[in-house]
């Protein structure tokens, strides 16, 4: 009679028990008990959050853009920027000290950590206030404002202020000779707005009433003149003047008063 090994009659045993839904405990050839396989999960493995859901850990934010930096990408950042008044000036393609203060504003009033550098997540949220800027957005701007001139600016010699783009176009028969970053009075002393005309200029004119400098003055309302302000070049838009037109670019003004006559239109409009 043939015998059979104890392997095989232990796997049959098995067999048996699993088609008949009972559970067995297999032998090996000693009669003692195979202790079951067991599979481990890998440690690779997502790990469940408390609401029973798997997620990979997020990605810190990467910085895309930073003080120094330049090129188109920052040029369209800027021109975004732009589009919702966060900045004023250029696209210039450089990012510059104006950039990243524009950037850190944008950052704070949306509870992103204030950098002043341009990562992804702010990228992200910038994109979706904005949209794509066109040739005339990102290159041929120039550092004008990007509203339309006041309808008053159209014809003559005309000194064209926005008080909405913080900005002075020298315009000449409706045509944008220059144009310049400026800052205004504070709510105590505002600048005056509506239609006036340059009666006096002073080269080296110093405040009698403040004993401050106001070097290129261009007197347009009583003692309110458009001049070059070193405050507003050293402090930006964090100070303000007493009711003058503060431009903050010397060699721009110097340009300008160069230009301008007595006689000729100021407008001073939102």
């Amino acid at each position: 009679m043939r015998t059979t090994r104890p392997y095989l009659t232990a796997a049959l045993a098995l067999l048996v028990a699993t088609v008949a839904g009972c559970t067995v405990q297999p032998t090996g050839p000693d009669g003692k008990p195979v202790p079951p396989v067991r599979f481990e999960t890998p440690s690779t493995a997502p790990t469940p959050s408390k609401g029973g859901t798997t997620s990979a850990p997020a990605a810190a934010p990467r910085v895309l853009y930073a003080r120094g930096a330049s090129g188109p990408g920052v040029r369209e950042l800027q021109a975004r920027l732009r589009q919702i008044e966060w900045l004023y000036d250029g696209p210039t393609g450089t990012y510059d000290d104006l950039t990243e203060q524009a950037v850190r504003g944008f950052q704070d009033k949306r509870g992103l950590p204030t950098t002043g550098a341009t990562d992804t997540v702010t990228w992200e949220r910038l994109l979706g206030m904005t949209r794509e800027p066109g040739r005339w957005e990102l290159y041929l701007m120039g550092g004008q404002p990007a509203d339309a001139p006041d309808p008053r600016c159209l014809t003559g010699r005309v000194l064209c202020v926005s008080k909405s783009s913080r900005t002075l176009r020298w315009m000449v028969d409706g045509r944008t000779v220059s144009v310049m970053p400026v800052r205004f009075g504070s709510e105590y002393t505002p600048t005056r707005e509506g239609v006036f005309e340059v009666y006096w200029k002073s080269r080296h004119h110093v405040s009698t009433l403040y004993d401050s400098p106001m070097p290129y003055a261009m007197f347009f309302s009583g003692g309110q003149a458009v001049h070059f302000s070193s405050d507003f070049a050293a402090q930006g838009y964090a100070g303000a003047s007493h009711g003058c037109v503060n431009v903050r670019d010397e060699a721009a003004i110097a340009d300008l008063y160069g230009q301008v006559r007595n006689g000729d239109k100021v407008v001073i409009h939102w």
